[in-house]
């Protein structure tokens, strides 16, 4: 077995705190392995006045890591999953994932309002297309405003004015010990998460047996089994973080119960759909769900908002 171990991350606090909990869970369960962190610097981190939808770019938060990977100079990459594309680049491939934490966005509001408060007027910042579907389907004279940065730079922003309120990712604001903006933890009947919100994924190289050892012993299958579903679903729709599109799973006695929709940006056209069955067959579960959408016009919704994303 290898002696020490080196672990891709990118240098924000919150990439920083996901890559030392997985140091710790491997120093943990290995307390003769070595572990250490190096941090990347990629894309999504340099490129921070355009809106996420408007770059287009598939793996932007994971590119440069996944290139150290290949290389040899780290032994695993550390991501939020739901930065990573569902199709990795040859020679990777997703290793385990660690417990899930809460998979559900935040409402974080100056004035403690909460979503049931919000009225024509009010502005809330969030740079996914996902949520802002979400909002526009609840109230249609809610002002969006784009907001890009990391987690303390945002909430600087919404201080300062730019905005009466914003959505987060509930977890990532619990990872940083910032639960006190959150004013409500928003139903995922109201706005659904983003596939595999709230999961940290190690990505590690295929044909590398010793790491595979530390991986089936550090994977938490519960969240393996939830995330292989909604994975399976994102990449039947060929879909990702320039469409609005989201899911969550429930295990259940056994039962794994999933709810996904698509809709058009303004939240008019809505597709929503639900499917369960055996936990341990997901990924037929995730196509299953995202058939059961094509039929109903999802394909018509993500292709006229992947023709608009091009032309801008």
């Amino acid at each position: 077995m290898k002696k020490t171990i080196r672990i891709g991350t990118r240098g924000s606090q919150l990439a920083l705190y996901q890559a030392k909990k997985v140091k710790a869970t491997l120093e943990n369960i290995f307390p003769e392995l070595q572990v250490e962190l190096k941090i990347i610097k990629t894309k999504g981190d340099k490129i921070l006045d355009v809106a996420l939808s408007k770059i287009g770019d598939k793996g932007l938060f994971t590119k440069e890591i996944e290139n150290e990977l290949i290389d040899g100079s780290v032994d695993l990459a550390v991501h939020s999953l739901k930065d990573l594309p569902t199709k990795l680049p040859d020679g990777l491939k997703l290793g385990a994932v660690l417990e899930r934490g809460e998979f559900r966005d935040a409402l974080v509001s100056l004035k403690g309002k909460k979503m049931s408060d919000l009225k024509a007027g009010d502005v809330v910042a969030t740079s996914s297309l996902r949520r802002i579907a979400g909002l526009l389907k609840i109230n249609n004279q809610i002002v969006i405003k784009d907001i890009r940065g990391n987690v303390n730079s945002r909430l600087q922003k919404m201080e300062d004015g730019y905005c009466d309120a914003m959505i987060m990712a509930a977890a990532g604001l619990q990872r940083l010990g910032l639960e006190q903006y959150i004013t409500e933890i928003i139903d995922p009947e109201v706005i659904m998460p983003a596939v595999s919100q709230g999961a940290i994924a190690i990505e590690t190289r295929l044909n590398d047996p010793e790491v595979d050892e530390l991986m089936e012993k550090l994977n938490h299958l519960n969240t393996w089994n939830t995330v292989v579903a909604e994975r399976a679903f994102l990449a039947h729709l060929e879909g990702g973080c320039q469409v609005p599109l989201g899911c969550y799973s429930r295990v259940e006695n056994g039962t794994l119960n999933m709810s996904g929709f698509v809709s058009s940006i303004d939240g008019k056209q809505y597709i929503r759909e639900d499917v369960s069955g055996e936990m341990t067959n997901g990924a037929d579960l995730g196509v299953q769900m995202a058939e059961k959408m094509l039929e109903k016009g999802a394909k018509e919704i993500l292709d006229q908002i992947k023709s608009s994303n091009n032309t801008h």
